[in-house]
């Protein structure tokens, strides 16, 4: 049916996931899925929530939803998490039929994958790593949980909450997150395990298995990138957590559990919803920290969002080298295409002014007529980048949220699962070429 409408690879994966959200919305809206009254409105944010990998509720997952609710939702977060066509892919592929060209090239745009011979054996080693590491997950996660809860309810909470952590999803069906488990050892460093296998990318992950079996010589750039952008990132997030909440949120445990909790609140801005420190009493200086964190989100090819670590990474290096006087950007003894600069300089520019547009929406219309509170600000600023960046994180806001709210959220949410690899799509476009060119003109800068 795709075919006959011609669609860009990138407008059929937004299309899929649009698809997957309407009959997930529909499928939540049955009366057997949850507990009382649910308005239609409410279940399609739920639906969106999931499909893009967001965490973001309107209603409580674990007491609202009934145990078919929760199972649709974590399938939801599943499918959504690696993406329809990689799904579809498999299917195809177990029933002996390849997928069209341009149905790799829609798996190129999920997986952020060059054009190679090896992709869909790369789906397969996807899908499998993907199932492997939520089965570890939700093992350990069920017998911690045997003690504390009967066995049927230990082993369907071990599979939900490490699904919606590998998918990066933030879905809990604790009505406080994590909270309660502050002190967790177990369970925290668990989930920020899950969380950084999910966020890291497919790619980087399948090189560096390869690097430590000897099958690669060297790792790429795109890898050595992520891994040390990564790695900054959560020991830069620890520290300054640390420091900011130490006499906060953190007051009152030990070393050892401030550290925990400084490192797990570190990971999941990128970009999971779990919490174990309460977001709404975080320092204004952490909840700063926690929205350039969701802003960056996790890597290419992965389950997570945000403008993703390599564009931050690739952002900073040509600021960095524009400031030394460099004509072209350097980075780890390599230079980077222009092309490949130009994607990461749009894309920041792009969801930063979604946000900016995003924050006055929600002003606008939830605050309508009122006068300057304190912390409304910072609340609805923070509330639009978790939404973009498909983190799920919230100061308290999305509950009270009004309809025009609600609908800004979900589309929000919805660019930011589909909306960068749809922007990388028309920048890599070709321009078409031209037998002249404009006169040149300089403007003042600065």
């Amino acid at each position: 049916m795709l075919k006959s409408f011609n669609l860009s690879p990138p407008a059929i994966l937004a299309l899929s996931f649009a698809i997957l959200i309407l009959i997930g919305s529909f499928m939540l809206f049955l009366p057997f899925t949850h507990h009382g009254n649910l308005s239609y409105l409410d279940s399609l944010f739920t639906a969106a929530s999931a499909v893009c990998v967001t965490g973001l509720i309107v209603v409580d997952t674990g007491t609202k939803f009934t145990l078919w609710g929760q199972i649709i939702i974590l399938l939801l977060i599943q499918v959504g998490g690696l993406g329809l066509m990689t799904f579809s892919t498999v299917i195809l592929l177990l029933l002996g039929k390849p997928p069209s060209l341009k149905g790799r090239l829609v798996l190129q745009d999920i997986l952020t994958h060059s054009p190679t011979k090896d992709l869909l054996s790369l789906v397969k080693e996807v899908i499998l790593f993907t199932l492997i590491v939520e089965l570890i997950g939700a093992t350990v996660l069920t017998f911690h949980w045997k003690d504390i809860f009967p066995w049927s309810k230990a082993i369907f909470y071990g599979i939900f909450h490490a699904i919606s952590a590998f998918c990066n999803a933030g879905f809990s069906l604790f009505s406080s997150s994590f909270e309660p488990f502050r002190t967790d050892y177990v369970l925290l460093l668990t989930i920020a395990v899950l969380l950084i296998l999910g966020g890291i990318g497919f790619l980087v992950v399948t090189e560096c298995l390869f690097r430590l079996q000897q099958r690669k010589k060297h790792l790429s750039l795109h890898t050595k990138l992520t891994l040390i952008t990564v790695f900054c990132l959560i020991i830069f997030g620890t520290i300054f957590l640390f420091i900011f909440e130490n006499k906060n949120s953190l007051k009152g445990l030990s070393l050892s559990y401030k550290l925990l909790n400084a490192f797990f609140q570190a990971v999941t801005p990128r970009t999971a919803g779990f919490n174990s420190l309460h977001i709404a009493s975080l320092t204004d200086a952490s909840l700063v920290l926690l929205m350039l964190l969701m802003f960056i989100g996790a890597s290419p090819g992965s389950c997570g969002g945000g403008i993703k670590t390599t564009t931050f990474a690739v952002f900073v290096s040509f600021v960095r080298n524009k400031l030394e006087g460099k004509e072209r950007v350097h980075v780890l003894s390599r230079t980077l295409p222009d092309e490949t600069v130009y994607r990461a300089i749009v894309l920041f520019a792009l969801s930063s002014f979604l946000i900016f547009l995003t924050t006055i929406f929600l002003l606008s219309t939830q605050c309508y007529g009122l006068p300057h509170k304190a912390g409304i600000l910072s609340s609805y600023l923070f509330e639009a980048i978790s939404a973009l960046g498909t983190v799920g994180l919230s100061t308290g806001v999305t509950s009270t949220l009004n309809n025009w709210g609600k609908i800004m959220i979900i589309c929000l949410m919805f660019i930011g699962r589909v909306g960068p690899l749809t922007v990388v799509h028309f920048v890599k476009a070709k321009e078409v070429a031209k037998r002249y060119q404009y006169a040149e003109e300089n403007v003042m800068i600065g």
